[in-house]
């Protein structure tokens, strides 16, 4: 296959599929849901920084760059970058059990220790609006993944199923929420899903004439990565702190560390 189909296919992968695994997720019970969800998250983070410190800045660092504080200098401007574009709604990831984005509740199955208000149509459009954002530069990190090495790009776009899948869920929440019918939501969802694909598709053809560029693409998704995990995911497991609760969290994100680790090994 070409490189442009390994895009397409993952960039789908990353988009579409999650949205859709996310859906199926929506039809399992309620209290179901509510228990699932820290530990898709667990797992999420461990997928994110495997991912980034163990295959993208290896990969960015490895590319020829003539120094490495360059890349070291691109991950922190990628981290500050993610920062501001989250204060501007552009970029959340919020998995708190008390979040009214993505509480896996909706709107007529409120959790008993939290009373969410109905959310309004304006930020439903919020959430649409800033998950295409979000999609389309995962798509552009996706394509620079592949365009490096395909073995990457299929890590990467793994990494980026991995989170995106909770993150749906929160979406379609916030969007029942809203008002809008389960079929309604859906169709969103995965209309701005295809932002991937079309951040695929652009990097393709605009970073193939300048391949020089790619190590510090690889470096802003390793930032991003970073940053979703220990900026927005890590801090709503330490909402709870029991023993039993602790080792499922440590567990589940050494599962998303193995995960990522064995299948970047095996495609080696």
């Amino acid at each position: 296959m070409s490189t442009l189909t390994w895009i397409i296919i993952f960039s789908l992968v990353g988009g579409v599929l999650s949205v859709m695994a996310a859906a199926v997720f929506l039809l399992l019970p309620a209290l179901w849901r509510t228990r699932l969800i820290p530990h898709l998250v667990s797992f999420a983070i461990g997928a994110l920084l495997s991912a980034a410190l163990l295959a993208l800045l290896p990969h960015a660092i490895g590319a020829g760059v003539t120094d490495v504080h360059n890349i070291s200098l691109t991950v922190l401007m990628g981290l500050l970058g993610f920062f501001v574009l989250e204060k501007l709604v552009l970029w959340r990831h919020c998995h708190h059990s008390d979040c009214e984005v993505h509480a896996p509740e909706d709107i007529h199955e409120h959790h008993h220790h939290h009373h969410h208000q109905p959310a309004s149509v304006p930020a439903a459009n919020l959430v649409l609006i800033g998950d295409a954002v979000h999609n389309f530069v995962d798509g552009v990190l996706i394509a620079a993944a592949f365009m490096m090495d395909i073995e990457l790009g299929i890590v990467t776009a793994l990494a980026v199923a991995a989170h995106e899948i909770p993150q749906e869920v929160g979406d379609f929440a916030i969007l029942l929420q809203s008002g809008f019918s389960r079929a309604k939501a859906l169709a969103f969802n995965i209309l701005s899903s295809l932002t991937t694909v079309v951040g695929g598709v652009l990097a393709y053809y605009s970073l193939g004439p300048v391949q020089d560029f790619v190590p510090y693409i690889l470096a802003v998704a390793a930032s991003s990565f970073i940053y979703v995990a220990v900026a927005d995911l890590i801090p709503g497991l330490h909402q709870k702190v029991d023993l039993k609760t602790s080792v499922q969290q440590i567990s589940l994100i050494l599962a998303g560390v193995l995960v990522i680790y064995f299948a970047h090994s095996t495609l080696h």
